[in-house]
């Protein structure tokens, strides 16, 4: 099968060359039966790609097989996480009350696509290692080994082999489930696709509402493919159908389309909010992610000072120096690991230090802020999980340990 008919066939929009490469390393590997591993930022299509190696590949006519079954490994509960990809036998566990298959049977004949694969526990790691090197699966509760003949191919939108040097991800594994890779880029490096799948977008809110499709203007078209579209296609396609349905204009102009594009090119900033340099003039802003970090950073710099010298004050107030034998020569006298040097101090003879009481409020303060960052998230994002996660730079397992940590509805 060509690469024209896959995109076809996948509703897959774009030419650039990198794309193409990776469908074409897509086609080429698919009918063996090597591990794949799929990098690639959140909202790329890894999971299309997936079912382009499958359905072109032998095992999608295999007798036994299940087709394809996809797991999210960020979204599986620790304490669970072996059950669901091994099975288990009855009385294994409380509340096991009979056996049950895990995905790795279930696949059989078929393949698994393990997505998000990077947030694997380690001890995971160890027993997904021993199934790609010998076959075997051991169900939770059982001691013998059941044979199943499954290929993987996995996916993960870290930097993998960060994980690897920082020992969070076995590098055993790593070379075992990259036996090829395929990288796919982001959007952002893809800019003449966009207005292709804009187009294509568009079409497809149109024929379901039966509406005119909506069209950009050329300036508006300029901005949506200078905007870093951090979401990849996922975004592109929501913030579509967003305008399409709400707008009752036809044709899109940069006014109206900035109401829904979260962040705004320097050169482009002028022409829309009326005044400052030139339009064009200036350094374009290509990375969100890096202006936001330094304005957030700028502010805590700036809190930090201010809760330094209130805390110096306060503790010089009370007598708490670190010339105070109660507090440096008896350090005992203080509950472990509740002293701590001011930052950016350097040690001299009047040193401060905070009190447990101090660390406390600061922690709390700590709290909130990640507590309504995350409600933020989430509002920005109307409860989709996984883009808020990709929004905050947490997987979706940690997103929703601090969801019952914080106890929030959503």
């Amino acid at each position: 099968m060509d690469i024209q008919t896959i995109k076809q066939r996948y509703d897959i929009i774009g030419n650039d060359p990198r794309l193409l490469l990776a469908l074409n390393k897509a086609i080429q590997v698919a009918p063996t039966n090597l591990s794949i591993l799929i990098t690639g930022e959140s909202g790329v299509g890894k999971d299309v790609f997936s079912r382009i190696i499958h359905d072109n590949s032998l095992r999608k006519h295999s007798r036994q097989g299940h087709g394809l079954i996809s797991v999210n490994c960020g979204a599986i509960p620790e304490g669970t996480i072996e059950s669901e990809l091994f099975g288990h036998v009855k009385g294994a566990f409380t509340g096991a009350d009979r056996s049950r298959k895990g995905y790795f049977e279930e696949a059989d004949g078929g393949t698994i696509f393990l997505d998000e694969i990077g947030e694997l526990p380690l001890a995971m790691q160890v027993k997904l290692l021993r199934v790609l090197e010998n076959g075997e699966i051991i169900p939770v509760g059982s001691s013998t080994a059941l044979k199943i003949d499954v290929r993987v191919v996995a996916a993960t939108n870290i930097d993998i082999l960060a994980a690897v040097r920082n020992g969070r991800f076995r590098e055993d594994l790593y070379y075992r489930l990259n036996q090829l890779s395929i990288y796919l880029p982001p959007l952002r490096e893809r800019k003449d696709d966009v207005p292709l799948l804009f187009r294509k977008f568009s079409s497809d809110v149109a024929e379901k509402y039966h509406m005119p499709p909506i069209v950009l203007t050329d300036e508006a078209k300029r901005m949506m493919m200078d905007y870093p579209w951090y979401g990849n296609v996922r975004e592109l396609k929501n913030i579509t159908e967003q305008i399409a349905v709400v707008e009752t204009e036809r044709v899109i102009t940069p006014a109206i389309l900035k109401n829904y594009l979260s962040f705004v090119p320097t050169e482009r900033m002028p022409a829309l909010v009326g005044g400052g340099a030139q339009a064009g003039g200036g350094s374009q802003i290509t990375d969100r992610e890096l202006l936001l970090k330094a304005l957030s950073m700028g502010q805590m710099i700036s809190e930090m000072r201010q809760e330094i010298n209130d805390l110096r004050q306060a503790i010089t107030q009370l007598g708490l120096r670190a010339g105070d034998d109660r507090t440096v020569a008896d350090h005992t006298m203080l509950p472990q690991n509740q002293s701590l040097i001011l930052p950016n101090a350097a040690p001299a003879e009047n040193e401060e230090f905070l009190t447990p009481e101090i660390i406390e409020d600061e922690a709390v303060a700590l709290e909130d802020r990640e507590r309504n960052a995350i409600v933020r998230a989430l509002e920005k994002h109307r409860g989709n999980r996984k883009l808020a996660a990709a929004d905050l730079h947490i997987s979706e397992r940690t997103l929703y340990r601090k969801l019952k940590e914080y106890n929030i509805s959503e």
